[in-house]
């Protein structure tokens, strides 16, 4: 059963830090895309940033030249570098990955990221 378990959200103030990490495991295959949504109270989940196993990126305008999505070295592992935090980034950030060939998506179980001073 393939599981995404993220993590590294927590309380920080404004302008400041954080890095997620998302994991994959039981997972026999290597994910086409993978990326980091977020869902704040009382709207609608939105597409942060994805990246592509080519290495293509996408993010949402709100987050352009902040955030910052790479995959690691290990097998279906993404991160998240946000930077110079707003309060309006606080939310639930989910990992999600993609395998195209099958149409599997998988969702993580959500980090709480709160940007507060």
């Amino acid at each position: 059963q393939v599981q995404l378990v993220e993590s590294g959200g927590g309380l920080v103030q404004p302008g400041g830090s954080l890095r997620l990490s998302c994991a994959a495991s039981g997972s026999i295959f290597r994910f086409n895309t993978m990326g980091w949504y977020r869902q704040a109270p009382e709207k609608q989940r939105e597409l942060v940033a994805l990246i592509t196993s080519g290495g293509t990126t996408n993010y949402t305008d709100s987050v352009k030249g902040r955030f910052t999505i790479s995959r690691g070295n290990a097998k279906n592992t993404v991160y998240l570098q946000m930077n110079s935090l707003k309060p309006e980034d606080s939310a639930v950030y989910y990992c999600n990955a993609l395998h195209s060939p099958t149409g599997s998506r998988y969702w993580g179980q959500g980090t709480q990221v709160t940007i507060s001073s």
